[in-house]
């Protein structure tokens, strides 16, 4: 029987309460949290989601060249805008500024650092998917011949057609990203540019916002008639630094194909990506 005349009366029910609220909003705030991690990590696997990001994109290259003693660093910072165009449209600004350190691509190359050419991306896309629950985007590409040396550029301008499709369900995303770039001005002493990219690439979210994912960036140089194909494997989770929201990943690549002058064999690549949702 509860004696009324205990001090403690009536305390230890209040204090299971308390205790009992606050456990039960903890685990919801921490499954919200857990649910917005998940979503802005589908976000990212989605070339055209209306989110703002700044990739810091490290790659580790090696067996460059004919004797297959170069070696490369690439940074490639790529901030992703996307501009609200009307209540049915976005227009996705993808941007690539490459950094570059590199050692003996070819034999007399001696080394080089500065930076490459940029590649400029804009994505018009509807904000809502299709019926069939399609995402798409298409639109311009860009090169721009800012390369800081002679062997960091290309010497050309260069523009034509980029375009993605995606499919997210569940924790799926399958599509690919596409794009042509043709010269069109630039160095006449320098070899026309050509280009065509595919980037077929299939992703798995967690709920708890780890991302693995699969894919090939294939350049096919009409110039030179030549493959150059990277697979990629890799695996990312986003995290939290004080209140900035990150994902962070590490990527195996394997060099099935390329030109003498493409890295060959194994490489890596390491992501940073910070991220700004609205």
């Amino acid at each position: 029987m509860i004696d009324p005349t205990r001090p403690d009366h009536g305390r230890k029910p209040l204090r299971t309460f308390c205790l009992t609220t606050f456990a039960v909003a903890a685990s919801l705030t921490t499954s919200a949290r857990a649910e917005t991690e998940e979503q802005l990590a589908m976000q990212l696997s989605n070339p055209v989601a209306a989110l703002i990001s700044v990739p810091f994109q490290l790659n580790v290259e090696r067996n460059i060249g004919p004797a297959r003693d170069g070696t490369r660093t690439l940074l490639n910072v790529q901030p992703v805008v996307p501009f609200s165009l009307n209540a049915e449209w976005n227009i996705i600004s993808r941007t690539i500024v490459p950094v570059v350190w590199q050692d003996d691509i070819f034999p007399g190359a001696g080394s080089q650092s500065g930076v490459g050419d940029i590649v400029q991306s804009v994505f018009f896309s509807p904000k809502a998917p299709t019926a069939g629950g399609l995402i798409w985007g298409a639109g311009p590409v860009f090169l721009v011949p800012t390369g800081s040396n002679d062997l960091l550029t290309t010497g050309q301008w260069g523009a034509g057609p980029t375009g993605v499709v995606i499919r997210q369900q569940g924790p799926w995303t399958i599509g690919a990203l596409a794009n042509h770039i043709w010269s069109f001005a630039g160095d006449s002493s320098r070899a026309d540019v050509d280009l065509t990219f595919l980037q077929p690439f299939v992703t798995y979210t967690t709920r708890t916002a780890t991302t693995f994912s699969l894919n090939s960036e294939s350049t096919y140089d009409w110039e030179g008639r030549q493959w150059t194909v990277p697979i990629n494997a890799g695996v990312s989770q986003i995290l939290r630094f004080g209140g900035q929201l990150v994902q962070v990943g590490a990527i195996a690549r394997y060099w099935a194909d390329g030109p003498q002058q493409a890295p060959h064999g194994w490489g890596l690549r390491f992501t940073f990506t910070l991220l700004f949702p609205r």
